[in-house]
């Protein structure tokens, strides 16, 4: 008889385990259906203190709770340069941070010099006309395992049927929402300068080697081999150090050196988005988000390099 009750009760707490589980993932958005759309985004011009990184887009979770730590109640943010599914994870860009103003609102010189303290950089972003844009749920840390696997991919299949040009992926991490933005306008401007930098590395590295190959009266790399640049669209003239925090342009070059293996290269013939039929106006001065939220949860072992697509 008392094998009997002590099987029933484990079997009991097992199943609660079990129902217990099976709520959580339910509460973190396991269920939740993921609408992609195109329209006006959700924040408009906006200044962040960010850190640049490149590696494996699984080790950013370390740079969230830095931004994190120095000022909790900030709005976290990161921005994807590169298809983690064609660009080795070693050579994966990214920069992550916190937003420190939106719209006409300026950041204290007191905030800015908090986060270069630290060793953050300023830089400040616009109001994209037009975004692909998604939303899913920040309830617990597995949100964030959920939504790498389920949105990013929704992003992909969206963008390429219709053929768009929507680069580079951007996270906004909002109270309890995770939000997701693709811009389909002044892409460049979204580019921070170490981008540009490592793509002149790049450049640099390239042309050498076909000047040695012309040297020694070899055939040019060009006609043997096919070199695939990571080059985002434009750069900026004015370093983190000297910008000036506003929303006006840096003098970007617009030119659109895109590469098949970064976000630039979502969609196939590059559509702009005056061909698409855009869902709504857009949201009102009301639904914009909120300038506070909460800070991350634990990062750190929730991506992997192969899942933790962009």
């Amino acid at each position: 008889m008392s094998d009997l009750l002590l099987l029933g009760l484990i079997g009991g707490l097992t199943l609660l385990l079990l129902l217990t589980l099976l709520a959580f993932a339910w509460y973190s958005g396991l269920l939740t259906g993921v609408a992609v759309s195109a329209g006006s985004p959700l924040i408009r011009n906006i200044t962040v203190a960010y850190k640049f990184h490149v590696g494996p887009y699984s080790d950013t979770g370390r740079l969230f709770m830095e931004s994190c730590c120095v000022s909790p109640k900030l709005r976290s943010i990161a921005v994807y340069y590169d298809n983690p599914h064609t660009v080795p994870p070693e050579k994966c860009r990214c920069a992550v941070g916190s937003i420190l103003s939106e719209g006409e609102e300026s950041p204290s010189p007191e905030l800015i010099h908090l986060y270069q303290k630290f060793g953050f950089k300023i830089f400040s972003f616009p109001a994209p006309s037009h975004v692909v844009t998604a939303t899913f749920p920040y309830t617990t840390a597995l949100s964030i395992w959920l939504a790498i696997r389920r949105v990013h991919p929704a992003l992909d299949t969206y963008i390429k049927e219709r053929k768009l040009c929507a680069h580079p992926r951007l996270e906004i991490y909002q109270q309890d929402q995770i939000h997701f933005m693709c811009p389909l306008a002044r892409q460049g401007d979204f580019y921070v300068p170490e981008v540009k930098e490592t793509e002149r590395k790049c450049r640099g590295l390239v042309e050498a080697s076909d000047a040695q190959v012309d040297d020694t009266g070899a055939d040019r790399t060009s006609d043997t081999s096919s070199v695939s640049l990571e080059v985002g669209p434009g750069s900026r003239e004015t370093s983190a150090t000297t910008q000036s925090l506003g929303a006006s342009s840096r003098g970007w070059d617009d030119g659109d050196d895109r590469s098949e293996h970064s976000y630039s290269e979502s969609g196939a013939s590059g559509s702009s988005f005056e061909e698409l039929d855009l869902e709504g106006e857009g949201p009102s001065e009301e639904s914009r988000l909120e300038p506070e939220a909460r800070p991350l949860g634990p990062l750190q072992d929730l991506r992997t390099p192969e899942e933790g697509e962009r």
